[in-house]
Formats: structure tokens, sequence, C-alpha cells
């Protein structure tokens, strides 16, 4: 009666486990189980002569599997979930135990001593990936899915986060699902011409490949602006760098410390404290940034060789920032000139500029006067000005705001949803699948149908290597024969 219960499934197919949160003291930690061994399992740990309830969560006493082992291992929340639909595509299991490691350690060894292969019962530890991949084999994700889940896990900011939701959650499927599709409708279009081309005359063969090579450069514009979005969009990946530029004792240190909120960079009277850039990742309004601190930029003549070098690194790194913010102390009467003169030559270069003027505590009723002052000074218009006071904090919030508006302009988030492919898919859209296109068009100026059709199927294979999906004969001919008349 109880072997009834425990009879198993003898399979080739291995069961796979592995700990599915972070090893180390926690509140709780899940084990993951796929496989046909799964309901096994289930019963061998627990002792129950009862079939699991799909999919009901269940706390039960689980019990060594070795016989010279204290008995109980834990008291757990198990969860079986029958295939097909979970995750992998097969019957699951998930043990959420109480997340000590020896807990932890104990309930695996225990799993692991199942491992019968005499018996067909083939238990394994998963290797990486492994539940992953389980998913694509089964159909139940494809690559860009899943590429997207192990990107939006390895998000550290919540702009990476949404850009990489749109590939986990599907939707980059459904769009190179509907260009793989757009590209087969015109395979099958020129297949008719090679299959069929005694049923047209030379002005109807001709048209058809014109109306082809047309449809085929509309989609190769979209699939250009496609992959020109996905790469302006890899900044959210890198981080935005934005460099803070200023001379001596301007703020600038107090300005980094101010939004990264933290003490990264030391803040002195003294004039040149600064000596080199100092670089601090940070997030700020959902967007990874790394802020430079730099040294005070003044003229080189007052500055000792170690500062000059400090300043020429300065400016040299302003030149490779996304977003340069220029930092200045309208209550010194300091020599600017050094910094006018470089700040001209951001200009000159296109660079995304804003200037902060701080201390406004000290000037509280000369605001305006100031923005005009430096505005004709630098020759910007008031739009590029920010007031601020470190001190009190008065217009941090508000150069925050202006910041993350910028960043959603260089990101071109500020149009539509971001988007994140991996630089595999990127290197495909390129070198298979637009490069497939402009080899059609050559053959097809050439009027080699057959020549042509191969490299649309070039591209075709192309998505297929992003999605998983390959293309086969049958494809080709449904999409052909489907615009046929019933009876023909």
């Amino acid at each position: 009666m109880f072997r009834r219960f425990l009879s198993t499934t003898t399979s080739l197919r291995p069961t796979v486990f592995a700990l599915s949160t972070k090893l180390g003291k926690s509140a709780i930690a899940v084990v993951r189980i796929s496989g046909p061994q799964a309901r096994y399992i289930y019963h061998k740990l627990t002792r129950s002569t009862n079939q699991p309830k799909n999919r009901v969560a269940s706390v039960r006493k689980l019990h060594s599997t070795e016989t010279d082992k204290p008995s109980i291992l834990d008291e757990a929340l198990t969860l079986y979930l029958p295939g097909p639909k979970t995750y992998t595509g097969e019957d699951m299991l998930e043990l959420h135990l109480h997340g000590g490691i020896a807990i932890i350690r104990a309930v695996m060894n225990s799993i692991q001593t199942l491992h019968s292969p005499n018996e067909g019962i083939i238990i394994r530890q998963a290797d990486r990936g492994e539940f992953s991949r389980q998913a694509f084999v089964n159909g139940r994700l494809d690559l860009t899915e899943l590429e997207g889940i192990n990107e939006m896990i390895n998000s550290e900011t919540e702009q990476q986060r949404l850009a990489n939701l749109s590939s986990s959650s599907g939707k980059t499927k459904l769009v190179f699902k509907k260009w793989r599709q757009d590209i087969l409708e015109e395979i099958a279009n020129l297949t008719t011409i090679i299959d069929f081309g005694e049923d047209h005359d030379l002005a109807e063969t001709e048209n058809l490949i014109n109306n082809v090579i047309a449809n085929i450069q509309i989609l190769e514009s979209e699939i250009k602006q496609y992959l020109k979005k996905v790469r302006s969009l890899e900044i959210l990946l890198n981080g935005i760098k934005l460099t803070l530029l200023g001379p001596p004792n301007a703020g600038k240190s107090s300005i980094l410390n101010t939004l990264v909120n933290k003490d990264a960079a030391i803040v002195s009277e003294i004039a040149g404290t600064t000596r080199d850039a100092l670089d601090i990742p940070c997030e700020i309004g959902g967007f990874k940034v790394v802020i430079g601190d730099t040294a005070g930029i003044r003229m080189l003549e007052q500055a000792d060789v170690i500062e000059r070098e400090g300043i020429k690194r300065a400016k040299e790194r302003s030149f490779l920032a996304d977003l340069v913010i220029i930092v200045l102390d309208p209550t010194t009467a300091g020599n600017t000139e050094e910094l006018k003169n470089h700040l001209a030559d951001l200009i000159k270069e296109k660079k995304n500029i804003l200037v902060v003027l701080n201390k406004q505590d000290l000037y509280p009723d000369k605001v305006d006067a100031m923005i005009d002052q430096y505005s004709e000074q630098l020759n910007l218009t008031k739009e590029f000005f920010q007031v601020v006071s470190c001190s009190t904090g008065d217009g941090m919030e508000t150069l925050q705001e202006l910041l993350v508006n910028k960043f959603k302009t260089l990101s071109e988030t500020d149009q539509s949803d971001p988007v994140l492919v991996s630089s595999r898919i990127q290197d495909i859209l390129e070198n298979d699948i637009l490069y497939g296109f402009n080899e059609f068009y050559k053959w097809a100026k050439q009027d080699d149908v057959v020549v042509a059709t191969d490299c649309l199927t070039l591209s075709v294979e192309g998505i297929g290597k992003i999605t998983g999906e390959y293309i086969d004969l049958d494809e080709i001919l449904d999409v052909v024969f489907s615009n046929f008349c019933i009876g023909k």
C-alpha cells in the first residue's frame, strides 16, 4: 500500500535541484526541484502517503532519507507544481526552509541520497542556469525572455529594471516574432516566382520583386531605428557620466556629497583640496550615475605641479562626460578666465552643460542679478543655470529633478519606455539580419531570385538565433498556400 503512493517515474531525464536563494543565515531559504522525480522526492522527504495538493502551499515536517541520521530536518512550507504550466515546463517542488546553513545542507544532502540510477531515478544538483535551460527546451520561454530575466535579476537601478522588463515579460519576443513573420511573407512571395514563374508575365514578376524590395526597406528602417534606440540606452547599464567642474572652493565636493547622500569627498575651506578625479557611482531618480569630482580649475600659474596635473585631468574628464556641471561661488571674485576658456571649448564640442551657482544663502536677495551676471559672462542663456545652497539644502531638490529630466533626455527615455537587449542580440541584428537584407538587395537587382531568397532566409535564421526558433520549409509553404483560394 505504502509503495503504491511512492511509485516513481522511470525516466532518463534527470531531476535537478538547487538552492534558489543565497547561501547564508537568513529567515528562509528556497530549494527548487524540477523533473520527473519531484513528487517522489516530496513523498520521501515528508514520509506522506497522500498526494501533494497541486499549487497549494502546506507545512510539512521534512525527514532525513539517511537511516543513520536524526529523522527530522526541518518543518518547511512545501509547494508542488505539476507540469507543464511551471517555469521549467516540468513537475516542480519548492521547499521553503528555515534559512540556517546546517538546515540547507542537511536537506540538500538528503535529496542527493535519493539518486539511484539502477532504478531509473536520476537526481542531481542543477548546473548554472539549468532551470532556465529546461524552460527553453520545453518551450516555456524563448531566449529573449530568458536573457531579460537574467538581466533584470542583475539590475542595479529602477531604470535598468524597467528596461529589462520589456524582454523578461515577452514584449521583445513579440517584436522579433513580427519581424520574422514579415520576412517569411516576403520569402513566400519570392518562392511563388521560383515555383510558379511560368504563371506570371515579366511585368508581374518585376512588380512583385519591387514590392518585396520596398517592404524589406521599410522593415530595414524599423530594425535600424530599434538598434539605434537600444544602443543609446546602454548608458543605463554603464551609468551616466557626470563631471563636476569649477574653481577651487566653489563647493563641488559638497554638491557631490549631497547628491550621493554621504561624505564621499573631503570638504575643506582650503583651496585645492581635490587634486585628482574622484568617481562615485550612485543612483539618482532611478538612473545609475557615475559622478566625477575634479580638481578646481584656476590659472595654471597659481597652481603647483600636482594641481596642474589635476586641472589637466579635470578638463580631459569633462570632454568624456555625458553631462558637465559647472559649480561657481558668486560670493568670491576669483579669476575664472581659465574656466571660461574651457567652458567655451565644451560648448564647441556640444557637451551637455549645467551651471550651478552655489551658496545661495549668502546672497538671498541677489539671485536674479547673479544669474544675469553669469549668463552674460559665460555667454549662456538663463535655462542653463540653477541656484543652490549646500549649507541649507535650498535648491538641491530642484537640482535633482533637473538632473533626472536631463538623464531622461540623454537616455531617450523621455519619449518611450526603455528597452535593453544583450550585445549578442545587437550583433545578430547587425551582422545577420541587416547583412541579409543588404545581400538581398544586391541579388534582387541582378534578377537572381533564388539567391535573393536565400539572403532573406539568412535574415530569418538570424532572428532564430535571437529567439531560439528556427525556420523550416513547411512554414514557408504554409504562408504561400494560405493565399490560395479553397479548392485551388
